[in-house]
């Protein structure tokens, strides 16, 4: 017995040995080799690389925010989130839901599809977005490309997510901080942030760019020549014979970008007064009544690809489109002065339509650098 006494305690004793040497050597191993913080990223190269674009020669210049000059890594990042649900709550809608490459960066649809339903608008062509300096959307909500990529994911309708939640989703992803890092330099998965995604999705978003590869475009350097039916709708587009009608849609939609800065109502809502419009458009965000039914004409590029039209998607074709604008609209108003009753003769209607389809640029809808990484 007292053999075993002996025993036991010999055992006790040498396992608190044991365990106080292991203990002094896990103390001096965090003394001797530096602990890295939780989510630390400085070990990923952060290398920018900017991006030169290839702007058309006689496109505006493309302004860029000094605080986020366009790099290699930030659009293919840009890229990345602009195709992923995941910035969606059940993870079912992504940007490019609602606008989609091979519908010039459109959906087909009147009336756009969120995760709650049908959106009150349709998608708006992002062909060119990066040239817009006043306002974004079709009411102008928006001043920016990095404002605008944060709106749709708070929207109730749209993506129906937190930015609170989308952060954390962001920072717990396999890939994305390590993206973030490459892109931005951040050096903590909590650096992670909606401003730095939103950056990111206007980045990629400048790089959607048309403007040298249409019939039109080839016509005006003199690569091609035109046909008699097309250089007609050219001449009434932008009314430069006059021994032709002036179509009036130059106002709306000029050179080169085929759309305009400016925000008009286009006779699409009758109205009696100022405050009757289904749709307020502009006059909602600035609260003037003046600019009720106002709305931001879009690019007519690639607008083949388009339909259906209008910000409500009410107008089915082109054909619809012209018949529209040839009759001069609904009354309101504050309607456009450039909408008036057209005498246009059906052959001049076709004419007009012959050139619109002269502003496809087909290049665009299967661009490598467009299409989604997944």
């Amino acid at each position: 017995m007292m053999k075993m006494g002996l025993q036991l305690k010999t055992i006790r004793y040498t396992g608190l040995i044991g365990l106080l040497l292991v203990g002094v050597i896990s103390c001096h191993d965090s003394t001797d080799e530096p602990q890295i913080p939780a989510g630390d990223l400085t070990d990923i190269p952060y290398n920018p690389v900017p991006y030169m674009l290839d702007v058309p020669a006689d496109f505006p210049a493309l302004e860029q925010p000094n605080d986020n000059p366009m790099t290699v890594d930030g659009i293919l990042l840009g890229r990345k989130l602009f195709y992923d649900p995941l910035l969606s709550i059940d993870s079912t809608v992504s940007c490019a839901t609602c606008h989609q490459p091979s519908l010039s960066f459109s959906d087909g649809l009147a009336l756009s599809q969120g995760v709650n339903g049908i959106t009150r608008r349709g998608s708006l062509n992002l062909i060119n977005v990066g040239f817009h300096y006043s306002g974004l959307f079709w009411d102008g909500r928006a001043k920016t490309l990095e404002e605008l990529a944060l709106i749709p994911i708070e929207d109730p309708i749209e993506m129906g997510e937190s930015w609170e939640n989308v952060e954390l989703k962001l920072r717990n992803h396999d890939g994305y901080p390590a993206d973030f890092r490459k892109a931005f330099g951040i050096e903590n998965v909590s650096m992670v942030d909606r401003y730095l995604a939103a950056k990111a999705i206007a980045q990629f978003l400048r790089t959607l760019v048309s403007g040298q590869n249409s019939r039109y475009d080839r016509y005006l350097r003199g690569e091609i020549l035109l046909e008699e039916n097309e250089i007609n709708g050219y001449l009434m587009f932008f009314n430069i014979d006059p021994s032709l009608p002036d179509a009036q849609c130059g106002h709306c939609h000029n050179a080169p970008l085929l759309s305009t800065n400016d925000y008009f109502n286009n006779g699409l809502q009758e109205s009696a007064d100022l405050y009757s419009f289904r749709d307020p458009g502009q006059g909602a965000i600035t609260g003037i009544a003046g600019q009720n039914g106002f709305f931001k004409p879009p690019t007519l590029r690639n607008l083949v690809f388009t339909a259906p039209y209008m910000h409500d998607g009410s107008l089915k074709t082109l054909e619809e489109v012209v018949d529209h604008y040839a009759s001069g609209g609904k009354n309101s108003p504050n309607k456009s002065s450039f909408l008036f009753n057209l005498v246009l003769t059906e052959s001049q209607k076709s004419d007009i339509l012959a050139f619109l389809l002269t502003l496809t640029d087909s290049t665009t809808l299967t661009n490598p650098a467009y299409q989604s990484p997944f």
